[in-house]
């Protein structure tokens, strides 16, 4: 009965910006994290960003430290990723994930904390 659906992928030149969006329903009477992973073709899936139940935790990987920002809507169930100067490394299919902790303290960036997953968005930067 859960669903995650993502939103927002497309192509866009370096250096220019994309904002993704999932919507989660059927867990809205359990506080969970949210992340966002993305795999590369060829490529393993990585978690890029998590954000606890609150907002006040957030985890970011390396790479993207700087440029991305996640938030989280009000009621807790839409999530949002700005990315800000993309890169063409920044090129993969972006997933939406709900974690299993509530507050990003497990492994967040390991498909073993994931709880559900989304389809995924495509996202492509072009040099």
């Amino acid at each position: 009965q859960v669903q995650i659906v993502e939103s927002g992928g497309g192509k866009v030149q370096a250096g220019g910006s994309l904002r993704l969006s999932c919507t989660v329903d059927g867990l809205k009477f359990s506080p969970y994290a949210m992340a966002w992973f993305r795999q590369a073709p060829g490529k393993e899936r990585e978690g890029v960003t998590c954000i606890s139940w609150s907002g006040e935790n957030i985890q970011y990987v390396d790479s993207v430290k700087g440029r991305f920002a996640i938030s989280r809507g009000i009621d807790k169930n839409t999530l949002y990723l700005q990315m800000n100067s993309l890169k063409p490394e920044d090129t993969a299919i972006y997933y939406c994930a709900t974690e299993w902790s509530v507050d990003c303290g497990g492994p967040w960036s390991r498909e073993e904390g994931v709880r559900y997953w989304g389809q995924g968005t495509q996202v492509t930067v072009s040099s």
